[in-house]
């Protein structure tokens, strides 16, 4: 089968779409098009179209990588308190790249140009309340609680640490903390005592900001006693802003002073709303990999080039604008949170939900596409999958006329899904499968409006990043299957691990494998258009007959077999080999019988190829996900070999890794 046949084009941004586009207008900048026709040029063969454009224009952004970031800044409306000596610093060198060095700029100050009564963050919670905050009630408030953190001292550097559902409240004092110069980290609610002092004993916070519950499915959780517990194990604390969300009754006890969030924001103290200039790479967020194989990595990320990175992202490949309804659905425990609220920066109006997602009979999501008139749709792949799975069709009985790109991530987006979203979405729809990671707050890969979508791939490599896909050789290879790494340094390459002051942790997670060259750890494959297919993790993939397999091929054909509800494989060391052991969970009244199971085996030889094959086919109650939602392969494998998984917390539901310890017929 030839690749148009593999993966067709399902969607063709038309002439007006791609002339009109924030990209097109970029391109059409005297250095950006004179870089883009010397590209061209070199490439005699280029036809005239929009692929050889994005194509002459991604080299050039990397080649010439100082002009490009220069030129973004410039573009995307970066505004420097003091201007840089030069764009770049030791540009070859990740641990100690410098971008803009000289430049100061704040972050919170970039987020809060726009003024006015039009919405800044429209914020909806399950059972339906509405809370609808103007750009002018919004500079308000985060001027209010800077005011007051300056009065308690709090100095640029120092952290303030979040356990807040995804409410207006939390953007609000992650602005305010911007705005001073503090650090902002935020876990969600559901972490769990353990989870989250695994992640902030390790930064020593200052301020706590906690909320006193949350609601989820139905339930309404209070986060009282866990609000209690961390703020006892955190002696670093000064204070503790108390917010009440769900109106609990009790009353917490803390050893420091606890303040009202709530009064401080609404005071009327008319606050003068300013902003303390910090240097391009002072410190903004720390934001944490999912730990579920030992501590997580406290990541600290540099505030001018989460800004400049997510402008470009959101503005070039996504194609964000002013008063947009923006929507992801995320929790604060996730770094799409950080990359939604930066949508701000574009004047986009941000559509908050907190919640589950299935609510209302899995309609709740869908239904604020046409409440709300939202434009950027992002969800995580599995949402779409379970869609499908469920028989619900968005565009039925609702207008989604508004919509105009569908944002996928989190785990690999399969073909099924591609197709679900153009039958059931719409057919005029950009969708965008990204993929990046907690590592870099931002992605590798993704979309671009004026290039077509095909069928299960991800459109391009990002502007600035250098994405490549190596063998184990380290020799770059398309339409083979290897690691995706990325050759030279990106604005948001990490300053650092929190406490490894050595880089040593850092050098090993990202360089072990390649010296000088980021390794992602994504087992991934490049096609010659320039688009990519993440086939899983690479420290995950499958090795039966020392042939590598990534997860995500079989999960794509499992996907298929409607009596299926979700999967997970591992390889399992098995008799001087490694075999494939594929667990299921079954839909509502169905069993793995034999006759299902050779359903799955013979899909996944038919889709993939024999060696993808499992030898084992187990039926699960549940699958254990880490609290983002991503399948836990690591923990399953462990508890298969009966070790030890040492940080539970960072799954979602641990429990669920109970019945994998007494599966007989896998140490038989």
């Amino acid at each position: 089968m030839s690749f148009d046949e593999r993966h067709p084009v399902l969607w063709q941004p038309s002439p007006e779409r791609i002339a009109n586009s924030r990209l097109a207008a970029f391109m059409q900048q005297p250095a950006v098009a004179a870089g883009v026709a010397a590209c061209r040029a070199s490439e005699s063969r280029a036809p005239q179209n929009s692929c050889a454009d994005y194509a002459a224009l991604h080299r050039w952004s990397c080649e010439q990588r100082a002009e490009f970031w220069a030129a973004a800044a410039d573009f995307l409306g970066v505004e420097f308190d003091t201007c840089a000596s030069t764009t770049l610093e030791n540009a070859d060198d990740f641990l100690h790249v410098r971008w803009f060095p000289g430049a100061t700029l704040n972050y919170a100050e970039h987020l809060l140009r726009c003024k006015g009564d039009d919405a800044a963050i429209i914020a909806v919670r399950e059972g339906g309340e509405r809370q609808v905050i103007s750009w002018h009630q919004l500079r308000a408030r985060v001027g209010n609680l800077a005011q007051f953190f300056r009065q308690q001292g709090v100095q640029p550097g120092d952290r303030v640490a979040a356990i807040m559902p995804n409410v207006a409240e939390t953007v609000v004092v992650m602005l305010a903390a911007s705005a001073v110069g503090a650090v902002w980290s935020s876990c969600s609610p559901d972490f769990g005592v353990s989870g989250i002092l695994d992640r902030f004993a390790q930064i020593e916070p200052r301020w706590l900001l906690v909320a006193d519950g949350y609601v989820y499915n139905g339930k309404r959780l209070s986060s009282v006693a866990l609000a209690e517990q961390v703020a006892a194990a955190l002696p670093s604390l000064q204070g503790v802003l108390w917010s009440r969300i769900v109106g609990e009754d009790a009353t917490p006890s803390f050893a420091c002073p606890c303040f009202d969030l709530d009064a401080l924001l609404h005071a009327t103290n008319d606050a003068e709303l300013t902003f303390t200039s910090l240097p391009f790479d002072h410190p903004l967020v720390i934001a944490y990999s999912s730990g579920t194989t030992g501590l997580p990595k406290a990541i600290v990320h540099r505030a001018g080039g989460v800004l400049l990175q997510h402008l470009k992202e959101h503005q070039l490949h996504v194609d964000l604008r002013a008063g947009d309804r923006f929507f992801y659905f995320t929790t604060c425990g996730w770094m799409m949170w950080n990359w939604l609220v930066s949508g701000l920066a574009t004047g986009a109006c941000l559509v908050l939900y907190d919640g589950s997602p299935f609510a209302d009979g899995g309609h709740v999501l869908l239904d604020l596409i046409e409440s709300e008139a939202i434009r950027v749709f992002g969800v995580g792949a599995k949402y779409l999958q379970s869609l499908q799975k469920q028989g619900i069709q968005p565009n039925v009985g609702r207008d989604l006329s508004s919509l105009s790109t569908v944002l996928s991530t989190g785990s690999p987006l399969n073909d099924d899904s591609f197709d679900f979203v153009y039958a059931h979405f719409g057919r005029d729809i950009q969708l965008s499968s990204i993929s990046g990671g907690t590592d870099l707050l931002s992605c590798f890969v993704g979309g671009v409006p004026i290039l077509p979508v095909r069928r299960g791939l991800i459109q391009a490599a990002g502007l600035g990043m250098d994405v490549q896909v190596w063998n184990a050789s380290g020799e770059r290879c398309f339409g083979e299957r290897g690691e995706l790494v990325c050759t030279q340094p990106f604005p948001t390459v990490p300053l650092q691990f929190w406490q490894d002051d050595d880089a040593k942790r850092f050098t090993k997670s990202y360089f072990s494998q390649f010296p000088g060259v980021w390794c992602q750890s994504d087992f991934a494959e490049q096609f010659a258009d320039g688009s990519f297919c993440i086939h899983g993790r690479s420290d995950t993939v499958l090795n039966p007959g020392g042939v590598r397999i990534g997860t995500a091929e079989i999960y794509r054909q499992v996907e298929k077999i409607a009596s299926v509800l979700d999967a997970i494989a591992i390889g399992q060391p098995w008799q001087d080999d490694v075999r494939v052991v594929l667990f299921v969970v079954m839909a509502e009244g169905e069993v793995l019988s034999t006759e299902i199971e050779q359903q799955i085996r013979d899909q996944i030889r038919a889709g993939a190829t024999p060696r993808h094959v499992p030898a084992v086919i187990v039926e699960v109650a549940d699958i254990p996900r880490t609290l983002s939602g991503k399948i836990a392969e690591k923990a399953v494998l462990a508890a298969v070999m009966g070790e030890d998984v040492t940080n539970k917390d960072a799954l979602a539901n641990p429990s669920a890794l109970d019945q994998f310890r007494r599966i007989t017929r896998l140490s038989t």
